[in-house]
Parts: C-alpha cells; structure tokens; sequence
C-alpha cells in the first residue's frame, strides 16, 4: 500500500468503559461548546454594534483580534500550567471567566466605549485559553493514539455544535420568537446574545464539575491503554521537562505555523459571513437563507472535522500531515472558485464549501497532533504551542481584513485567504512523509 498504513489493532475496553467515557466526553464537551456560544456571539453582534456606536469594520476588527491575540498568549501559558493543574480545574477556571466577562460584555453597551469592549474580549479570550488545553488534556487519557483522529472528528461536532446554537439562537434573540409555542419573546437588544450564553454556560459547568473525571483511572479503570507510550501512570508532567520536550520538537513549530494559516482562514469565515450578507447582499439574519448558511456552516464543519480525522486514522495509521497538506490544496481552489461566483446563493455555498475545508485541518493540527506529540503528559502543552498561532494568526488576519474592507469594500473578501492555505499546503507537505512526531524522530 506504499505510504498508507494498515489498520492499528485496538486494545479491548473494560466493561462500563464505554458508557463513563461516553459521559465524561458528553460534559466536556458541551461546556467546550458553550464556550463557543460565548466566542461566536460577535460574529453575529457585528453589525448591530457597529450601527448603534458608528464603530468602523477597522474597529470591529479590532475588538476581534483582542480576544484572539490573549487567546493566543494564554493557550502557551495555560497549556502549560493544564499539564500540571489537570483539565478539569483548567476547565472550570476558563468558563468562570468567560462567563464573567460575556455578562460584562453585555453591560458594556450601555457606555459603547470600544476601548472597554477590546479590553474585555481580551480578558475573555485569555479565559476561553483555558478551555482547548483542558479539553484536550483529558481526552489524551481517555483515548488510544489509533482513537485520536476519530475523536477529533467528534470534538470539531461538538465545538461546532456551538456554533450552530449561536447561529440559531441570535438571530432569534434578535427578531423575537415564541418559546415552546407558549410564550412570546420579543426582539432583544444585540447584548442579550452575551448575557444568554454566558447563563448557558454556567449551567453546563456545574455538571462538569459534578461528573467529569481528568483520567479513567479517577473513575476506576486501570491499565485501559497499558503498553502505550504515552499512556504511563503519571499523568502530572514535570513543568520544566514538559517545557523542553516540546519546545525542542521541530514537528510542533511546523504544525503551529499551518495552523496559523487555518486560523487566518477558519475566522476570516467565521467572523465575517454574517455581515458580509447583511451588506453585500441584504439578507437579514433571521431570513431563511442566512438561518441554513448558518446552520450549515458549523454542519460541514464537523463532517470535515469528521471525515479527515477518520481518514488519518485509519487510512494513514495515524499521520496527520498528508492529509491536512491535501485539504489545503482543495481549500486553495474551492477558494479561488468562491472568489469568481455572484449572487446570494452562491455565495452562500461558497461560505459553506470553504468552511468545509478549513475545519478539516482544524481538527487534525490541533487536538489530533497535540496528543500525538506530547501524550497525556504533554498533551496540553503542546496543544498550547500549536493552537496559539491558529489564533496569532487569526488575531493578525482580523486586523488586515478590517483594513482591508475599510479601503476597498468586499472586492478582494475571499482573494485575501489565498496565500494563507497555500503557506499551509506547503509546510504539511514537507512532512508528509513523517510517522513519528515525538522528540527526536526521524
């Protein structure tokens, strides 16, 4: 089969160990999507903020790149200090402090001062940093090597399950709606898609911290994964050989610096299609077109999260590289395609088809190759390192963009992803051929 790996044979599960996983993924993971309800929420709030306080998009942009740029900072920083506190408490301390800062949010509209909106997006980007390195630092423990990719593919769903949410809930928020056919809610001011999500959030962290556990050995089960590299019985990493070993991994700077250039992709997307069809092509966000987009948007994303980490797994026994550096290729031109179609609709399939793309290689260089490279020891760490510049390069295309839209209007919108996945397609491939991304490998 030349390059392609056979199938890894699967160490067989204890009884029970199915159904307690099954129950710490489903917490974790529904907090980690309430984060994105609490990060997403802008996105839709765009518009609205800019028309009732005159901000610029160089302004919006601005505020953007704030949250993404402590977010970057704070993966590094708390990806270490998740490695030796465990997920769990890295967790709890990120939704306390998003939850804080999207009800201070909120509160913020009533002064409009974009210095206090891009100090609090900061501080809530610093907080939700927290989130993917507890996330991740759990999992590594509760999953094979030969799982991982798979499970990657499940925690693009469940992030983007919270993309759904905002993308159905705020728009709802916004034009008013009938809870349960009972009660009729009427239209909200844009803050009430912070002081929402941020309750959302609340309630879901209270589960996590009533039924989560770090490891399965917390929950009872020993020696799940035992002959496994990374699976010793220490899951504390030494802080100091945690820092060495992955810093030193040549591996972890190359899969940071595409990531970065999925960041740059992923958010120009993420951030801008909701106010791109306001202005370009004047649907409303409560419109039936804008309510699939926004569904679908979130929904490719988890297919391709799905179908690349399936794929890595199992046709590639493990090796991430080969397939992201494809995917990128693909983004390039589904890119280029999107840039030449007018209209709505098109457009609208255009966002979709991109989005499908950019989530694809979201998934496998971050958690998948985090775990792959630092274990459950390192997991964390590394998934720091390599995230941070998905989001140093998010920060830096959110500043441009903004610019970019302020001078020339949405004449080059989707030119100006281009060079960003081509980068990406280029650093994959010049490890494409790699197995082993621990220290040392060759």
């Amino acid at each position: 089969m030349g390059n392609v790996e056979m199938r890894a044979a699967r160490p067989a599960l204890p009884p029970g160990y199915g159904a307690r996983r099954g129950l710490n993924w489903g917490v974790v993971g529904l907090l980690y999507t309430s984060f994105y309800m609490c990060r997403y929420n802008i996105s839709i709030a765009n518009k609205a903020m800019s028309d009732e306080f005159h901000f610029s998009k160089e302004n919006m942009g601005d505020i953007l790149a704030a949250f993404f740029y402590a977010y970057a900072f704070g993966q590094v920083l708390n990806g270490l200090i998740t490695d030796r506190l465990g997920g769990k408490k890295a967790l709890l301390i990120g939704a306390t402090g998003t939850i804080i800062c999207n009800i201070l949010f909120g509160a913020a509209s009533f002064w409009g001062m974009l210095w206090l909106f891009v100090v609090l997006r900061g501080i809530d980007g610093y907080s939700q940093s927290f989130g993917a390195p507890g996330f991740i630092k759990i999992n590594a423990s509760w999953f094979s090597q030969t799982e991982r990719g798979t499970f990657a593919g499940v925690f693009g769903f469940m992030i983007n399950l919270g993309r759904v949410a905002i993308n159905q809930l705020g728009p709802a928020l916004l034009a008013g709606f009938v809870f349960l056919g009972m009660w009729k809610i009427p239209a909200q001011h844009w803050r009430m898609l912070f002081f929402v999500p941020a309750g959302i959030a609340a309630v879901v962290a209270v589960a996590l911290a009533i039924f989560a556990k770090d490891t399965p050995e917390e929950a009872g089960f020993h020696g799940v994964y035992k002959g496994e590299a990374d699976h010793d019985s220490d899951v504390h990493g030494n802080m100091k050989e945690v820092f060495l070993n992955i810093v030193t991994n040549r591996f972890v700077w190359i899969m940071a610096c595409a990531y970065a250039c999925t960041g740059a992709v992923r958010q120009t997307v993420d951030q801008w299609f909701p106010r791109y069809m306001q202005e370009v092509h004047k649907i409303d966000l409560d419109s039936p077109l804008f309510l699939v987009v926004g569904f679908l948007i979130p929904f490719v994303a988890s297919a391709g999260s799905f179908i690349s980490g399936v794929i890595s797994d199992h046709v590639f026994g493990g090796r991430r590289a080969p397939v992201a550096a494809g995917i990128y290729c693909i983004e390039v031109l589904t890119i280029l395609v999107a840039s030449r179609v007018e209209g709505a609709m098109p457009i609208a399939v255009a966002f979709v088809t991109v989005a499908f793309t950019a989530n694809s290689t979201h998934s496998l260089l971050g958690p998948a190759a985090a775990m792959d490279i630092g274990g459950r020891k390192a997991a964390a760490f590394a998934s720091g390192c390599i995230n941070s510049f998905q989001y140093l390069g998010a920060g830096l295309a959110m500043q441009l963009l903004g610019r970019l839209l302020d001078r020339s209007g949405y004449n080059y919108f989707f030119y100006f992803m281009v060079p960003w996945a081509i980068v990406g397609a280029i650093l994959m491939f010049s490890m494409a051929k790699q197995k082993n991304l621990r220290k040392g490998a060759h």
